[in-house]
């Protein structure tokens, strides 16, 4: 007879216990709730997140379903490991992109403001340089946000749960 991944889990000694739908475990994604099994389904649920979570029992991990791009946790026994994605490398195309990003639309801006510069002593004369650097702050943001993301890092759940 064969055994599953999960009753070879359960009689090694010394290993963690595998993960169970009749158990709580706490929520990896808002730290606060508890994950229990939901009634009819095979998932977990989060009582403070209210996030729903599918339990992956041969790598003994959570996936979080709800979210774009679903996140997924890794169950050591005593609490959860981030689990990296299998497709997570970003090459030198990418990097250059985001560069060109952030620093095209900055050097356009400043191009404008060097070129077409204010009147001296007008009162807005600071404002081409405020918006050239509100350019490249605000490009920087969406390009470290889509970095966050790609990366899996749930830096919003971790703002929440310090509430």
């Amino acid at each position: 007879m064969d055994e599953s991944p999960i009753d070879s889990l359960k009689t090694m000694p010394g290993s963690p216990t595998p993960l169970d739908y009749r158990e709580t475990y706490p929520c990896p994604l808002c730290r606060r709730g508890k994950l229990s099994g939901l009634t009819l389904v095979e998932a977990f649920g989060c009582n403070g997140c209210s996030h729903i979570f599918v339990l992956n029992p041969s790598r003994q991990s959570v996936r979080a379903v709800d979210r774009s791009p679903p996140l997924t946790w890794r169950w050591d026994g005593r609490r959860w490991q981030t689990s990296q994605r299998e497709d997570v490398s970003l090459g030198w195309g990418e990097w250059s992109i985001a560069m060109a990003f952030v620093l095209f639309p900055t050097s356009i801006v400043g191009l404008a403001a060097y070129v077409f510069p204010p009147f001296p002593g007008s009162p807005l004369s600071f404002f081409p340089i405020l918006w050239a650097v509100l350019t490249f702050f605000s490009h920087l943001v969406c390009v470290t946000w889509l970095i966050l993301e790609y990366y899996q890092f749930p830096i919003l759940s971790y703002f929440r749960w310090r509430r």
